[in-house]
């Protein structure tokens, strides 16, 4: 297996007083010196190649602590990972920890492409590995540069490189000795060398005595050969993407806006600086479910927000808590406001995944409205989907699209509605799920209650948007509107 070990600077890669980043050459030239056996005997049949390729800037080390990375910087790597992707089978990027919960979010937004639906058209179908250290990896001394034998920076290191031999096609974060999806890593702490914690999804693997995937499952990568970016059209359409971001990436201000426990005009006043600013987003951490204190001041700026078209966004800053519908008095007036919840995703992740959506909408001709609808669906693994489900819908689940939602009602079974209109309505309790070529709703006794009309055996369950009514459609069809449901069973 071909690896690429990128560096963009961090703790793992900082020697003196105070730390700073060491240039990549010199950095590599260590690893080889001093670990080049000690690595060659612990992966067999694995080629490393340490790249220098990657620069931050045209003077100094070429390498920049986490803290001074910004939003074109996610666009460097991505660009450098898209430049060497056909010559290695597998990506480690050393990356300092202050950030690195960000950037593991962006890369996995811009290392894929998707419609305006949210359909997949270019996806990722190599690991992508971040990785640091708390302490350094290597001390200067008299002699020259050694191993630092008190830093975490070993273990980390070549515990990302086994992991990408696990071949998951996702951009992700190891540290500590856990394999964490990168768009829900969060940094959890300064001082432990377990430093990011994933709190709305487990681990995807885990390192010790040998490697053990975890309780998370892994993303399925590319439905076809042509939509891997291995493919050259599909390579195409994710470097125009990344061409066009870069371009206005830093133009994308997303501000990210705490709700605090105080009275007066303080929350608006934040806001209108953020619109003052330039912000063309806003991610609001609430209370709770998401619930902002109430006050005029707060409703007025939040409207002009709407009408200077930032798209404002409300997270939570429970860390395992989530944001959709705003069910206590004291948030659902937020709605009326036109901003919008996005379930159980880490601010940190909503704000990287808002400025690249930002920065693409011209690229693909995306207006607000479907920036807006994005943001609510899962696009690489970010957040709870609540448009698809890979399993039967059982008594009191549900999905839904914008104001669609079918709930499988746990006395009166599935019903389709919008709003307060039923669309559809299967009858009697049970779980809804695909049986050959057929939806059916299973009864607790095993007997089905409805059966839809045949379909083909990779029929899915989807909501047409004109008129809107439940459909089984085959997912070849490119024309179909949005999936809601899908399982063979």
């Amino acid at each position: 297996m071909r690896i690429c070990v990128l560096n963009t600077g961090g703790t793992i890669a900082c020697t003196g007083s105070p730390l700073a980043p060491m240039p990549s050459n010199r950095f590599a030239d260590a690893l080889r010196d001093l670990l080049g056996h000690s690595l060659a005997a612990s992966l067999p049949a694995t080629g490393l190649h340490f790249d220098t390729g990657l620069r931050f800037g045209d003077t100094g080390s070429g390498t920049l602590d986490s803290t001074d990375l910004r939003p074109l910087d996610w666009c460097k790597m991505a660009g450098r990972v898209l430049e060497l992707y056909d010559l290695f089978d597998g990506f480690v990027i050393l990356h300092g920890t202050d950030t690195m919960d960000y950037t593991g979010a962006a890369l996995s937004f811009l290392l894929n492409v998707t419609d305006a639906r949210g359909h997949a058209r270019a996806t990722l179908s190599k690991p992508v590995i971040l990785t640091g250290s708390q302490l350094p990896l290597l001390t200067e001394t008299p002699d020259g540069l050694v191993l630092n034998a008190a830093s975490d920076g070993l273990l980390n290191l070549t515990g990302a490189l086994a992991m990408t031999h696990l071949r998951l096609p996702e951009v992700m974060v190891f540290f500590g000795g856990q394999l964490l999806r990168g768009n829900r890593t969060l940094k959890s702490s300064t001082t432990g060398f377990a430093a990011f914690d994933s709190p709305h999804l487990p681990a995807l693997a885990h390192a010790g005595i040998g490697i053990r995937h975890g309780a998370a499952q892994p993303l399925t990568g590319p439905a076809s050969s042509q939509q891997a970016l291995d493919h050259t059209d599909a390579m195409a359409l994710a470097q125009a993407q990344l061409d066009a971001v870069a371009q206005v990436i830093d133009a994308q201000s997303v501000a990210q806006l705490p709700a605090v426990p105080a009275d007066g005009p303080l929350m608006a006043h934040l806001i209108d600086a953020a619109l003052a600013s330039g912000a063309t987003g806003l991610i609001i951490q609430g209370f709770g479910e998401g619930n902002i204190p109430a006050a005029i001041v707060t409703k007025a700026a939040l409207h002009r927000a709407q009408d200077h078209g930032a798209i404002t966004v409300i997270a939570s800053r429970v860390t395992d808590g989530q944001v959709w519908a705003f069910h206590y008095a004291a948030g659902a007036w937020v709605a009326d406001t036109g901003a919008i919840g996005c379930g159980d995703i880490t601010p940190v992740a909503a704000l990287a995944k808002l400025t690249v959506l930002r920065a693409a909408a011209d690229h693909h001709g995306w207006d607000n409205a479907t920036v807006q609808a994005l943001m609510q669906r899962s696009l690489a693994g970010e957040c709870a989907a609540t448009d698809h489900s890979t399993g039967p819908l059982l008594a009191g689940q549900s999905l839904s699209v914008a104001d669609v939602a079918l709930l499988n009602d746990a006395d009166d079974g599935p019903v389709l509605r919008q709003g307060d209109n039923i669309l559809w309505r299967a009858g009697g309790a049970g779980r809804l799920q695909m049986r050959g070529d057929r939806l059916v709703l299973v009864a607790p006794d095993g007997g089905i209650t409805w059966s839809s009309p045949p379909a083909s055996p990779q029929s899915v369950l989807t909501i047409a948007a004109n008129p809107p009514r439940l459909m089984l459609v085959d997912p070849a069809d490119q024309a179909a509107d949005i999936t809601v449901f899908c399982h063979q069973g």
